[in-house]
């Protein structure tokens, strides 16, 4: 496909936006068709990293180098 025809949030990834849960959820909105994606639970695991239980049935959490990955 063209880029011209490419939206400019279709080459956008998940490692590419705000290390911010406000950040998270809008592109996790955006990427489910506009439907909210909302933050249902914080749960700080053993090595204290924060993990992000989100409506979409997905964790998240930021890595060393403050990238969102999912789980």
């Amino acid at each position: 496909m063209s880029r011209a025809f490419m939206k400019e949030s279709d080459d956008q990834w998940l490692s590419d936006i705000s290390p911010t849960v406000n950040a998270l959820i809008y592109f996790l909105t955006r990427e489910n068709n506009g439907v909210r994606v909302h933050l249902r639970k914080e749960v700080v695991d053993d090595q204290g990293k924060t993990h992000y239980e989100m409506s979409n049935g997905l964790s998240y959490v930021l890595g060393e180098a403050g990238k969102w990955t999912a789980e």
